[in-house]
């Protein structure tokens, strides 16, 4: 029997756009909906005529006397946070252009992205239930977000060290790895750093330009190779490359406020970007759902090893997803995760879903290779 006291929305029901907003209102009713992050200020005539009994409202700015007839209506608004960096309530994921506004202007300390940085530093540890609950709005209408991108999408991972410079053969196989991936029809993603993270980033947007373009490219970079000492040096560069080449090819990251030192890389289409790193980075692997590369890293690459490797032993998100280390002097000898993981896969449906190679050249072919089984 139907709960009468049930408002979940029904499916279909989320406005993200002006235009969506204008189609369900010629249609008369706005009832039930969710509008979300939508400057509503100049549609006061459609607000006071439309039908908005249980509608939400997330973020949306409006006119005083349209948003005291929602309200009589019943709708629910949630009002615009005045002097945050970002948006709470937003309904799409970042670009490179909305993260690095400003950039030319005034350096990257005046961007949103390190202004968000920044608000975060100061309180995350501070107590406040209200900065507190604008964080985890904000990281659940970017899940939301990333859904809705992925849906249908064949994506596969590849995570790597942050600090692979510019310029060195190491990042450009990442790049070429990229590059190959997206010609296949995958959907690539990555941690949305500096590094193996920028170069397999780099190789999606390359894919559809011709082959000397990744190389050029990778050799124009070299001139910025790290974020640090300057982030703005850095990113310039990045955006000088998007410039030169335009209509490079999409790709997805997902990085985190939480390791805000690392700023985002500027070739990924869509960003993703978190305050809680936990939250990442299971989005980021559950959505793997081709498989995931592992390039050579530290840390942060042997903790996304063993975070993918628990879902597959315990087949929590169904039959196991292919998992492939690259650099077998690394995982072997340097960082010893193959024999960790290869011992927990032994006997159980994982073990015929991961594989150790060489070269990164080779990653793709032993991919697909898993992928078949």
């Amino acid at each position: 029997m139907e709960n009468p006291e049930d408002t979940s929305p029904a499916p279909g029901t989320e406005i993200e756009s002006l235009a969506e907003f204008d189609a369900a209102a010629a249609a008369g009713s706005l009832a039930g909906h969710r509008v979300q992050s939508v400057d509503l200020t100049d549609r006061s005539a459609a607000l006071l005529t439309a039908d908005t009994s249980g509608a939400v409202f997330l973020g949306c700015r409006m006119e005083p006397g349209a948003a005291e007839k929602v309200r009589a209506d019943g709708a629910v608004v949630f009002p615009p946070v005045p002097g945050l960096p970002f948006d709470p309530y937003r309904g799409v994921l970042y670009s490179p252009d909305a993260l690095y506004d400003g950039l030319r202007k005034s350096g990257y300390e005046a961007t949103p992205d390190a202004r968000a940085y920044r608000w975060f530093q100061r309180t995350r540890s501070n107590g406040d239930a209200f900065a507190s609950m604008l964080r985890a709005l904000h990281d659940d209408a970017v899940s939301d977000a990333l859904a809705e991108l992925l849906a249908g999408a064949r994506v596969v991972g590849v995570m790597g060290g942050h600090a692979t410079p510019r310029g060195s053969a190491p990042y450009a196989s990442a790049a070429r790895l990229g590059r190959t991936l997206a010609r296949s029809g995958l959907t690539v993603a990555t941690g949305g750093g500096p590094g193996a993270m920028e170069a397999a980033n780099l190789g999606a947007y390359a894919a559809p330009h011709p082959d000397p373009m990744l190389d050029k490219a990778c050799e124009l970079l070299g001139t910025a190779p790290s974020f640090t000492p300057s982030v703005t040096d850095w990113a310039l560069a990045a955006f000088a490359v998007r410039e030169r080449w335009p209509d490079g090819g999409g790709s997805v990251s997902i990085p985190t406020w939480f390791y805000g030192h690392e700023p985002p890389n500027p070739f990924a289409g869509h960003i993703a970007k978190y305050f809680a790193n936990a939250l990442r980075e299971d989005g980021l692997l559950a959505r793997s759902t081709a498989g995931v590369i592992f390039l050579p890293g530290a840390a942060g690459t042997v903790q996304e090893i063993f975070d993918s490797t628990t879902p597959n032993y315990y087949q929590s998100r169904g039959e196991p997803s292919p998992m492939v280390l690259v650099g077998r002097d690394h995982w072997t000898r340097e960082l010893p995760a193959w024999p960790l993981l290869r011992a927990l896969a032994a006997g159980r449906p994982m073990e015929s879903r991961i594989a150790l190679v060489d070269t990164v050249e080779e990653a793709p072919e032993a991919l697909a290779r898993l992928s078949e089984r």
